[in-house]
C-alpha cells in the first residue's frame, strides 16, 4: 500500500530491506528537490515504532540515506510524535519512521514527515510517490534521487528524544494540579513505542501507574488497532487497580483510546472530543480542525465556546495539520483516537491527549464517566468492505456516485468520498489510504439509526 500516509506492506512479501531502502533513497533526493540551493547534507531522523523485526528495516533506511549524502539522527525506537518533536530540536528537513501504525504484527512500513515535521499534503507527497515507483521499476537513475556527489552521510544517535516530547507535552497543563489529585492510571503500550515516553509523563504527574505491555519487546500481546475489541485486558485492569482512567496507545503511539474508571471503553471518538474541551478551556475559543470521518461531538464542545469553530478537511492526519497551520489552529486530530496539539507537534500524539484528559479530570474533580456522560448521545458505525469482493477499485467511483446523485438534495460534501449530513445523523462513503477496503461511517444519536443509515449507503452505492 502507497499513499499520501507512507508505504506498508507484509514483512518478508510486499515490505523487505530492498523496499525500505528503495523509499529512503526516493525519499532523500525528495528532501533535496525542496532544497534548491542548499550546501549543507540534509539532516533527516529516522526511527521505528518498536515491533519486532524493524531493526533490519530501520538499518536499511539509515543506510540509503548515509550513502545519498544525507546526516541521519537516529533515534531508535520512538513514537512517530516524539520523531516530530525532534525534527523541530535537530532543525531536519525531515524523518523517516519504521512503522505500520495500527496494522497487526506482519506489517510494516514507512512513514514519511517533512521539515515541519508534517506528514506531506497530497501536492506534496505525489511527487515522492512517483519516484520511489521509478526506482522501483528499474527507470529512475542514482542522479535523479539525490546528489551523489556528496561524501557518505554521518550517522548519529539520540537518546533524549522522548524527555524533550515530555517536556513540551507537560507546558499545556496544570501539573501541580494533576500531581495533588494522585491519579491512578492504567497504561497499555502493546510493548511498543509508546512505552518508555508514556511511562515517563504519567511518572512526571504524579500518577500511580499500571503499565501493561510495557516492555519494548515488539511482540503484541493483542491485535494493536487500540478498539474496544482488543482492549480486554486494559478494561478489566482499570476498575481492578482502582484507576481513574486507562490508556491505551497503538504501537507508534500517535493514537490513544480510553477506558473509564468503571471499565467501560466510550468510544475511541471520545479521545478528541475531551482533549479539545480542555484546551478550550484553557485557551479560550480558537480554530479547530477534524477530518470528515470523525464525530460531531467536536462540534458539540465548540458549540459551547463561542467564537469557535470547526474545520473539516479529507481524511488523513497530513490534511487535519495542514488546515491547522493555514488558520492557526489550536487543536485537532480525528476520530480514530489522534490528537493534534500544534504547540507540541504537527503529528497525532498520544501523549498530549492522556496529559490534557488528566488536566480535565483534574479540573472538574468528577470521574470521567461522569465528564463523558455530558456530552451528547451518539454511536457510530465504522463498517468496512474489502475491495476485492466489490469488484476492485474500479467499483469505488460508480458507488460514490451513486451515493451523491441519491443524497443530492443534503448537498453532500465530496471533499474526500462522499460525507452527507442530515438532521439525524451522517455517513461517510470512501476508500482507505492505508488498507485495501472501502469504509462507510455513520454516525446518529442511537445505534440503531447509525447501523440504518451504513444499510441505506451501502444499497445506494450499490455494493454487495
Amino acid at each position: 500500500m502507497l499513499s499520501i500516509s507512507g508505504l506498508r506492506g507484509i514483512v518478508g512479501e510486499s515490505f523487505t530491506t530492498d523496499v525500505a531502502r528503495l523509499y529512503a533513497t526516493a525519499f532523500a533526493g525528495w528532501i533535496d528537490e525542496g532544497r534548491p540551493g542548499a550546501a549543507a547534507a540534509p539532516r533527516i531522523c529516522v526511527a521505528r515504532d518498536g515491533r519486532r523485526g524493524g531493526e533490519a528495516a530501520l538499518g536499511a533506511v539509515r543506510d540509503a540515506l548515509q550513502d545519498a549524502g544525507c546526516e541521519v539522527i537516529d533515534l531508535g525506537i520512538a513514537m512517530t510524535p516524539t520523531v516530530g518533536v525532534a525534527i523541530a530540536h535537530h532543525r531536519g528537513d525531515g524523518a523517516l519512521v519504521v512503522t505500520a501504525s495500527h496494522n497487526p504484527q506482519q506489517w510494516n512500513g514507512l512513514k514519511a514527515l517533512d521539515s515541519s515535521g508534517l506528514a506531506p499534503p497530497p501536492e506534496r507527497a505525489a511527487p515522492l510517490m512517483a519516484r520511489f515507483k521509478a526506482l522501483r521499476d528499474g527507470v529512475g537513475s542514482a542522479a535523479a534521487t539525490a546528489r551523489v556527489s556528496r561524501p557518505r552521510g554521518a550517522a548519529t544517535e539520540d537518546s533524549h528524544a522522548a524527555e524533550r516530547h515530555v517536556e513540551r507535552v507537560l507546558q499545556l497543563v496544570d501539573v501541580p494540579a494533576i500531581r495533588r489529585a494522585g491519579f491512578s492510571v492504567v497504561l497499555d503500550s502493546i510493548n511498543a513505542s509508546g512505552a518508555i515516553a508514556g511511562r515517563m509523563l504519567l511518572e512526571r504527574l504524579g500518577c500511580r501507574l499500571t503499565h501493561l505491555n510495557g516492555d519494548l519487546s515488539g511482540v503484541f500481546s493483542h491485535t494493536p488497532e487500540p478498539l474496544e475489541t482488543n482492549l480486554g485486558e486494559l478494561i478489566a485492569a482499570t476498575p481492578r487497580a482502582g484507576a481513574a482512567v486507562g490508556f491505551a496507545q497503538d504501537p507508534d503511539a500517535d493514537r490513544l483510546a480510553l477506558v473509564d474508571e468503571r471499565g467501560r471503553y466510550p468510544g475511541e471518538e471520545y479521545t478528541l472530543a475531551l482533549a479539545v474541551w480542555r484546551m478550550l478551556e484553557r485557551r479560550g475559543a480558537g480554530v479547530l480542525a477534524a477530518n470528515l470521518s470523525t464525530s460531531r461531538l467536536i462540534d458539540a464542545v465548540a458549540g459551547h465556546f463561542a467564537g469557535s469553530r470547526v474545520i473539516r478537511t479529507a481524511v488523513g492526519e497530513a490534511n487535519v495539520a495542514a488546515a491547522l497551520r493555514r488558520e492557526h489552529g489550536l487543536i485537532g486530530g480525528e476520530g480514530n483516537g489522534g490528537v493534534i496539539v500544534p504547540s507540541v507537534t504537527w503529528v497525532r500524539d498520544s501523549l498530549s491527549a492522556m496529559a490534557l484528559t488528566l488536566d480535565l479530570l483534574a479540573g472538574r474533580g468528577r470521574p470521567l464517566s461522569e465528564i463523558v456522560a455530558q456530552l451528547p448521545p451518539t454511536a457510530m458505525v465504522k463498517s468496512k468492505l474489502d475491495l476485492a469482493a466489490v469488484g476492485g477499485a474500479a467499483a469505488v467511483a460508480p458507488a460514490l456516485e451513486r451515493v451523491k446523485q441519491a443524497w443530492s438534495h443534503a448537498s453532500p460534501n465530496t471533499v474526500d468520498g462522499v460525507r452527507v449530513d442530515l438532521d439525524d445523523g451522517w455517513v461517510h462513503l470512501r476508500a482507505s489510504n492505508t488498507e485495501p477496503i472501502i469504509r462507510i461511517i455513520a454516525e446518529a444519536p442511537t445505534l440503531a439509526r447509525a447501523n440504518a443509515l451504513v444499510d441505506e449507503c451501502r444499497r445506494l452505492a450499490g455494493l454487495p
